[in-house]
């Protein structure tokens, strides 16, 4: 079984209509998650917390997306 992992993180924006935040080290990491379903509802969930906060915004990466194990190099492989 192919295993998709998803990471779930957020935090203040210096824009809302943006996605630079406004200050890194202070990025929320909620998880890791085996499936979309699961970080899905971790995303809805720390979004929800921050409903009332304009800036504050959280996001799913698509882990699995950064490597492709079918080439024979991947994109990060290429930038060491």
């Amino acid at each position: 079984m192919v295993q998709r992992l998803h990471l779930v993180f957020g935090g203040e924006l210096v824009n809302p209509s943006s996605t630079q935040f406004a200050d890194p080290g202070k990025i929320d990491i909620v998880g890791m998650f085996p499936d979309y379903a699961s970080a899905y509802d971790a995303w809805k969930n720390a979004a929800q917390r921050t409903v009332d906060d304009a800036h504050a915004r959280y996001f799913i990466a698509h882990i699995h997306r950064l490597r492709d194990e079918e080439t024979e190099a991947s994109p990060t492989e290429e930038l060491g």
